[in-house]
C-alpha cells in the first residue's frame, strides 16, 4: 500500500480553512518520520537536500564551497566525481570535506588557484538503502579582464548625422552590465535619440552641436568580483553649417561659403539590426528581449506589433525608449514574427524579427518517494515537457538502469516504473534523467520497503484546555506500514466518534468544531494496520470564557478633576486572570495620579495630555478580552463662548459577532462641537468588486455607538462611519478592518433577458449580468435554457461564462421560444427563474397583400385597400404595410414620362390607407408590400388608376408689348400645371383715373390655344389694371395681375408698375389727363429749365470730386438702383451719394420687353405711390405723381418698374 496521504477536508466550513491548512503537518508521508520515539532500525535511503546551483560561478579570491547536503537513515556516506571520474578528496591537501556533510571546502585562500578546480562534479550519497546523486554542478571561477589597449582617433562629425559609439567590452564571466559615462562618473543623458544598445553600443540617431564633447567612456562592471573596467575616452566634436562656413571662408573667396546642409533631413533607416529580416531564438521562461534602433532627421519614433497576433498585455514592457521590447515568462505561444517600425515625418522603415521560443525540459511530473509494505504495487512516474521534446532516462542508485542489477519486481514503460508485489531488497533510489539540447533535469525518487506496525507520535495523556465555543483539536500522529487507519472513541466503553458531528483528518488530528461544556472528557486514538494496532489518550477540558461585564466609558472631565473608568471581569473559576491598564495601547505613566484597584482605574487631576483611548486587558492562558474608552480633557468653568460646528469624525471602529450574513460594528463618536449628533450614517466599501466606491448601508440615531449589520454573501466588507448634528454631517471615519463574508449561492438572476433572432436559422438570448455584489461568490456563470414554447420539446441547457448573451443556431424561423437564464457560481444555483418568451430570427414575408382595390375620392386623393396577409407567411413580427406609387403619365398630351417613387407606410395590422396629394388628371400606378422587422415582402400586382381633372394653376408669365396710344398687347405662357384640358381664358381689366379710382371691368374670353391678345379702342394714357386666369372643365385657376399705361404720343413708352399679387382694394397711381392743358406745359417748361440749373451744378461738384448728397424723403421709397440717363442721349447725368457704389439689387429693373412674372404680379398699387396730388417743394421743385415706393420684397426678382421719364428721373433727386 502506497503510504502518499493526500490532505483533504471533511466537514468543515470556508470559514475554518486556514484552521485546516494549519493542522496538515510538515511530516509528509513521502518521509519516514526521524522521529526520536521510533525504533532505531526504521531506515530510509539518501534524499539529496541541499546542492550547489548547475552552473557555479566562483569568486577566485575566496575559498571554493560546493554544497552537497543530504539525510537518510542510517545517515548517507558521501563521494564526488570531478569531469566524470573518482575525485579522491584525500589525496589533495586543499580539498576537506564538512563534517556530517558532503559539502566540498577547496582552500584556495592560502595557495592554489581556482582555475586548477574548474570542472563538472557530481555528489553521491549512500547508505545501505540506495544511493542519491546531485545535479551535474559546472564550477568555473569569474572573469572580469582588462581592455585591450587602442588608440581611439577624434570623431567629426556634421551636425545631422548619425553615429555609432562602439564598446565592445572583453569577455567576461558572467557578462558584464555596460554603461556610458564621462570623466566625472556621471551617466551620459539618453533619449529617443541617443540611446545605448543591448551590445553595449552608443547609437545616435542624428548628432547635434552639444553632443560635442572628449570624454564618451564605455564601463563594464562584472558585478561577481565588484570591478569596473574603463575604455578609452573617444571624442566627439559636431560641426554646425555656420561653423563650416567660418571654416571655408578661411580657405576660399567669399563667394565659395558652403551653404549646403551635411545633415538634411531623412527617412529612418535601421542602425541594428541590418536588412529587413533577422532572427531571434530563446528558451522557454526567459525574457525575451527585441531591439530595433533607427537613425533620421527627424529623430524616428519606433513602434512594435506581432504581424500573426498581439502582444501579452501583463508581459509585455518597453526599454531604451521603446527601441527595445521585452516579453517576460516566454513560452511557445509567444513565438511568431515581430515588426519593429520606425517612422518619421519623411518615412517609415520596417524590420521583420522571426522569434522562435525553444524550451529546455521542465517537469509535468517528477517522481514522488515511495513508501511501500511488502507484496503491495506502486508506480513511479517522470513526466518532462520541453521543445524538442525531452529524453526520458532512469538510473538506479545513480546507475543506468539497463547495466544497473536486474529487479524482478520492477518493470519499466517509457516514463513511467511500475513496481508489483515489492520485497524489502526492492528499496532502492530512481534517478529521472529528462534532457534536451538545451538542458537537463535529475530528480531522485526512493522505493522504501517497511513492514511496520502502527505507532502513536503524540504523547500520552496531554490535556487540552478550550475555551467553549471555540474549535477542539486532538493531535493523534501517526505512523506505519502499510498506512494504519485512525479511529477516536470517547470515554472507556465509547463507540467510535462518527463525521456528523466531529472533523476526523488525514493527518489523525480529531476537531471539535464547536465545543461544548458536554464535550469534557478523555478521547482514545487508536491506529490499526495488518501489523498491529497502537493507541493513546489525551484529555479535554472545556473553559467559560472570559467577559468584561463592566465596560470603562467614555468620559469627558475638566481639567483639574478626577475620573474613574470601571472594568468587572468574570471568568472560569479554574482560570486566574491577569488585569492590566493601557493608555493609548501604551503602559499607565508612571505617575503617582494614576491608582488601580480591583474593578477600577482611577486618575487625579486630571491634565491635558491625560487625554486619550484607555484599555482594560483582561488575559487568561487561554484567552483574552479588552474594552477601551475615550477620556476627553476639556478646560475648566467658565469656558469661552462655544464654537458649533459639524460633529468630529467617529472613530476606534471595531467588529464583533462576525457570522455569514451579519457583524456587529461599534465605534467610539468622535466631538460633537457643541451640538448633539442626532445621527450616525453607516457605509461599506467592497473591496473585492468596488474598490474605493462607498454605499450607503444604514443609519442609527446619535445615541448609538453599536450597529447590527446585515451583510451579503462573498463581498469584502470594510465600514466607516459619519455623525450628523444640526450643523452638517461629519467627515467620514476611518475605514473599519476588512471582513469577508462566505460564499453562497446567487439569491437572484440576470434581469432584462430577450430572446431575439438576427438571423432566419437563430435565437440570440441577451440578458443584463449580475454584478460583482450581486453574484454571491466566485465562479459566476449562467444556465440558459430555451425550448419551443408550443411544442413538447425538454428544456436545452447550456452553462456559459460571466457574459450577456448567448447564440443558439439551427433554430427554425421565427418560432416563439420560453427561456430561461439562472445564475450559479461555485457554490451552487440561483432560484429558478421564470421564463420569459421570445422568437428566432425572422426571414422576409413570403406572400404579397391581394385584391389591392384603388378608389379615387377626387382629384389629389385616393383610397387603396388590400386583404391582409396570413399571419404565417409575415414569418416575424408584422409592422405594417407599404404603398408604392408613381405617376406613370400625364393624362394630357404631353409626352409619358417617369418619376421617382413615393412610399407610404402604414403601421399594424391595416387593411386600406388614403394617398394625399396627388396630381390632378394623372395616370398613376401603386402596388402594395407586407413589412416585418426583416424587410419587406414581395409587392402586390401593379394597380393603375386615373385622378379627374383640377383646377389648372396660374399662367406661368404675363407681358405687355407695344403700347401704343389706344392699343395695347398682351402675351402670355400657359399654366405649368394645367390639371386638365384648357378650354379658355379669361381676361379682365379696368381703367384706373386720376382719383385713384377703378373703372368699369371688362370681361374678355380667349380660346385656349392662343398666347397672344391686342386690346384695341383703349383711351390715350391712360392707367389699366388686368386680370388673367386660364379655365378647365372643373372651373377657373390662379390669377395674374398687370398693369400698363397707353402712351402720350408714339415718341414715349407706357411705365409699367411692379405687379400687385394678391392685394385687397387696389388703389390707382395718378393719371395725366391736365398735360395737354397749357398751364400744365408752361410749369413743365419750368421745371425742366429748373432741372437743368441742378444738372449743371451737379457737373461741376462732380468734376471737383465730390459727391451729391440725396437725402430727401423720396429716396428711402424710389428705388435707388433706377439707372439715370446720360447727356449724351437727352437724359439725365451720373449722380452718386453713398449708395452710388452699391451692386445693382437682383430684379430691380424691368427687362425691356415689360415682362412679368406670376409670383411678381400681385402687388398692390398703394405701395407705388404717396399722395394723390402732385406737390411742390419749398424751392418750387415738383414731387412727381408717381414717386417711387420700395417693394416688399425686392428680393423676389423681376419686379415690374416704370422705365426711365423725366418725371421718374426727377423723383430720383427730390
Amino acid at each position: 500500500m502506497q503510504l502518499k496521504i493526500m490532505p483533504k477536508k471533511k466537514h468543515f466550513s470556508a470559514g475554518r480553512v486556514p484552521l485546516i491548512l494549519f493542522l496538515c503537518q510538515m511530516i509528509s508521508a513521502l518521509d519516514v518520520p526521524l522521529d526520536s520515539k521510533l525504533l532505531g532500525d526504521l531506515v530510509q535511503p539518501p534524499t539529496i537536500t541541499q546542492q550547489s546551483p548547475k552552473d557555479y560561478i566562483i569568486d577566485p579570491r575566496e575559498n571554493i564551497v560546493i554544497q552537497c547536503e543530504a539525510k537518510g537513515k542510517p545517515p548517507p556516506s558521501f563521494s564526488w566525481t570531478r569531469n566524470g571520474t573518482h575525485f579522491d578528496i584525500d589525496k589533495d591537501p586543499l580539498v576537506t570535506m564538512k563534517p556530517g556533510s558532503g559539502t566540498l571546502i577547496i582552500n584556495i585562500m592560502s595557495e592554489g588557484k581556482a582555475e586548477t578546480y574548474e570542472g563538472v562534479y557530481q555528489c553521491t550519497a549512500r547508505n545501505e538503502r540506495g544511493a542519491a546523486i546531485s545535479n551535474n554542478i559546472v564550477v568555473r571561477p569569474s572573469r572580469s579582464p582588462l581592455w585591450t589597449k587602442e588608440r581611439l582617433e577624434p570623431i567629426t562629425l556634421h551636425n545631422g548625422q548619425s553615429l555609432v559609439l562602439p564598446c565592445r567590452p572583453p569577455i567576461g564571466l558572467p557578462p558584464a552590465i555596460i554603461f556610458w559615462m564621462d570623466n566625472s562618473f556621471q551617466r551620459l543623458p539618453q533619449s529617443e535619440r541617443v540611446s545605448q544598445g543591448l551590445n553595449g553600443d552608443l547609437y545616435f540617431s542624428n548628432v547635434l552641436p552639444e553632443d560635442t564633447r572628449e570624454d564618451y567612456i564605455c564601463y563594464a562592471r562584472f558585478n561577481h568580483t565588484q570591478t569596473i573596467q574603463q575604455k578609452q575616452p573617444i571624442s566627439l566634436k559636431v560641426i554646425s553649417v555656420d561653423e563650416l562656413n567660418d571654416t571655408i571662408a578661411a580657405n576660399l573667396s567669399d563667394t565659395e561659403f558652403y551653404g549646403a546642409k551635411p545633415g538634411k533631413e531623412r527617412p529612418p533607416t535601421f542602425l541594428t539590426p541590418q536588412g529587413t529580416e533577422s532572427r531571434k531564438e530563446e528558451l522557454r521562461g526567459n525574457v525575451l528581449s527585441l531591439e530595433c534602433i533607427a537613425e533620421g532627421l527627424p529623430t524616428p519614433i519606433i513602434y512594435w506589433i506581432k504581424e500573426d497576433g498581439t502582444l501579452p498585455v501583463n508581459r509585455t514592457f518597453y526599454q531604451n525608449f521603446k527601441k527595445t521590447l521585452q516579453i517576460t515568462q516566454v513560452s511557445e505561444a509567444d513565438s511568431g514574427n515581430y515588426q519593429c517600425i520606425a517612422k518619421n515625418t519623411l518615412g517609415a522603415v520596417h524590420h521583420t524579427i522571426s522569434v522562435t521560443v525553444k524550451a529546455a525540459p521542465y517537469w509535468i511530473s517528477a517522481p514522488q518517494n515511495l513508501v511501500l509494505s511488502p507484496g503491495e504495487n506502486g508506480t513511479l512516474i517522470c513526466r518532462a515537457n520541453g521543445n524538442p521534446k525531452p529524453r526520458i532516462g532512469w538510473l538506479t542508485n545513480g546507475v543506468p538502469v539497463e547495466i544497473a542489477p536486474d529487479d524482478p519486481s520492477r518493470k519499466i514503460d517509457g516514463d513511467t516504473i511500475i513496481f508489483s508485489n515489492v520485497q524489502e531488497r526492492s528499496s532502492a533510489v530512481y534517478q529521472c534523467n529528462a534532457s534536451n539540447e538545451y538542458g537537463y533535469l535529475l530528480a531522485n525518487a526512493f522505493v522504501n520497503v517497511l513492514a511496520e506496525p502502527p505507532r502513536i507520535l503524540t504523547s500520552a495523556n496531554i490535556l487540552y484546555q478550550v475555551i467553549a465555543n471555540r474549535p477542539a483539536l486532538l493531535d493523534c500522529a501517526f505512523f506505519g506500514s502499510p498506512l494504519p487507519t485512525i479511529e477516536w472513541f470517547k470515554g472507556t466503553k465509547g463507540s467510535a466518534l462518527h463525521e456528523d458531528i466531529y472533523v476526523l483528518h488525514d493527518n489523525g488530528t480529531l476537531e471539535i468544531p464547536v465545543a461544548q461544556k458536554d464535550s469534557t472528557g478523555t478521547y482514545t486514538c487508536v491506529a490499526r494496520n495488518k501489523l498491529g494496532m497502537a493507541k493513546n489518550e489525551v484529555h479535554l477540558e472545556i473553559k467559560d470564557p472570559t467577559r468584561i461585564i463592566k465596560q470603562p466609558e467614555y468620559a469627558v472631565v475638566q481639567r483639574g478633576s478626577k475620573v474613574s473608568f470601571e472594568c468587572k471581569v468574570k471568568h472560569d473559576d479554574t482560570l486566574i486572570p491577569t488585569i492590566m491598564w493601557l493608555k493609548d495601547n501604551g503602559e499607565l505613566p508612571n505617575d503617582e495620579r494614576f491608582s488601580i484597584g480591583k474593578d477600577h482605574l482611577v486618575v487625579t487631576d486630571v491634565s491635558d495630555d491625560d487625554g486619550g483611548m484607555y484599555t482594560c486587558a483582561a488575559n487568561t492562558t487561554l484567552d483574552s478580552v479588552s474594552a477601551s474608552a475615550v477620556l476627553r480633557v476639556v478646560a475648566p468653568t467658565p469656558t469661552p463662548a462655544p464654537i458649533y460646528d459639524v460633529p468630529n469624525p467617529p472613530f476606534d471602529l471595531e467588529l464583533t459577532n462576525q457570522l455569514d450574513k451579519g457583524v456587529q460594528l461599534t465605534w467610539t463618536p468622535g466631538d460633537d462641537n457643541n451640538s448633539p449628533i442626532t445621527k450616525f450614517i453607516i457605509e461599506y466599501e467592497d473591496a473585492m468588486h468596488e474598490a474605493g466606491i462607498w454605499h450607503h448601508q444604514a443609519e442609527v440615531s446619535g445615541t448609538q455607538t453599536t450597529a447590527q449589520l446585515t451583510l451579503s454573501p462573498y463581498v469584502n466588507y470594510s465600514f466607516r462611519v459619519m455623525a450628523e448634528n444640526s450643523i452638517g454631517r461629519s467627515v467620514p471615519s476611518e475605514a473599519s478592518e476588512q471582513y469577508l463574508t462566505k460564499a453562497a449561492e446567487p439569491d437572484q438572476n440576470p434581469t432584462a433577458v430577450e430572446g431575439l433572432g438576427t438571423e432566419p436559422d437563430n435565437l440570440v438570448i441577451t440578458w443584463k449580468p449580475l454584478n460583482g455584489f450581486e453574484s454571491n461568490g466566485p465562479g459566476l456563470q449562467y444556465k440558459v435554457s430555451w425550448r419551443q414554447k408550443d411544442g413538447d420539446d425538454e428544456w436545452t441547457s447550456v452553462v456559459v461564462a460571466n457574459v450577456s448573451k448567448y447564440i443558439v443556431s439551427g433554430t427554425p424561423t421565427f418560432v416563439p421560444y420560453l427561456i430561461k437564464v439562472q445564475a450559479l457560481n461555485d457554490v451552487g444555483f440561483a432560484p429558478e427563474p421564470a421564463a420569459v418568451m421570445g422568437h428566432s430570427g425572422e426571414d422576409l414575408p413570403m406572400v404579397a397583400p391581394g385584391n389591392v382595390r384603388v378608389n379615387v375620392v377626387n382629384s389629389t386623393l385616393a383610397e387603396v385597400h388590400w386583404d391582409p396577409v396570413p399571419l404565417k407567411s409575415v414569418r416575424g413580427h408584422l409592422q405594417g404595410y407599404r404603398i408604392y406609387y408613381w405617376k406613370a403619365q400625364s393624362s394630357s398630351k404631353r409626352n409619358r414620362r417617369h418619376i421617382e417613387k413615393k412610399i407610404l407606410t402604414f403601421q399594424g395590422n391595416k387593411t386600406h390607407g388614403m394617398l394625399p396629394g396627388l396630381q390632378p388628371y394623372s395616370h398613376y400606378v401603386l402596388n402594395v408590400r407586407v413589412v416585418n422587422g426583416k424587410g419587406e415582402g414581395p409587392a402586390s400586382t401593379d394597380r393603375g388608376f386615373h385622378t379627374p381633372e383640377g383646377v389648372p394653376s396660374a399662367p406661368s408669365s404675363l407681358k405687355i408689348v407695344n403700347p401704343t396710344l389706344d392699343s395695347l398687347t398682351l402675351e402670355w405662357d400657359p399654366p405649368s400645371h394645367p390639371n386638365g384640358v384648357l378650354t379658355e381664358y379669361t381676361l379682365r381689366y379696368q381703367p384706373i383715373n386720376s382719383t385713384h379710382e377703378l373703372g368699369p371691368l371688362v370681361d374678355l374670353k380667349i380660346p385656349a390655344n392662343k398666347t397672344r391678345w391686342t386690346l384695341n379702342h383703349l383711351n390715350f394714357s391712360t392707367r389699366y389694371k388686368f386680370y388673367f386666369y386660364a379655365q378647365t372643365s372643373v372651373g377657373s385657376g390662379s390669377q395674374i395681375t398687370e398693369e400698363a399705361i397707353t402712351t402720350v404720343d408714339e415718341g414715349k413708352l407706357a411705365g409699367i408698375l411692379p405687379p400687385d399679387v394678391g392685394a385687397g382694394k387696389a388703389m390707382a397711381s395718378r393719371q395725366v389727363d391736365i398735360a395737354t392743358q397749357g398751364w400744365f406745359i408752361g410749369l413743365m417748361c419750368a421745371v425742366a429749365l429748373l432741372i437743368l440749373i441742378l444738372l449743371i451744378v451737379c457737373f461741376i461738384r462732380r468734376n471737383k470730386g465730390g459727391k451729391y448728397p440725396v437725402k430727401e424723403k423720396e429716396d428711402a421709397h424710389a428705388d435707388p438702383e433706377i439707372q439715370p440717363m446720360k447727356e449724351d442721349d437727352g437724359t439725365f447725368g451720373e449722380y452718386s451719394d453713398a449708395e452710388d457704389h452699391k451692386p445693382l439689387k437682383k430684379g430691380s429693373r424691368t427687362p425691356s420687353d415689360r415682362t412679368v412674372k406670376k409670383e411678381d404680379s400681385d402687388d398692390s398699387l398703394v405701395d407705388y405711390g404717396e399722395g394723390v396730388n402732385g406737390q411742390f417743394n419749398e424751392d418750387g421743385s415738383f414731387i412727381g405723381q408717381y414717386s417711387g415706393k420700395k417693394e416688399k420684397e425686392p428680393a423676389e426678382g423681376n419686379e415690374s418698374s416704370e422705365a426711365p421719364s423725366p418725371v421718374n428721373a426727377m423723383n430720383s433727386f427730390v
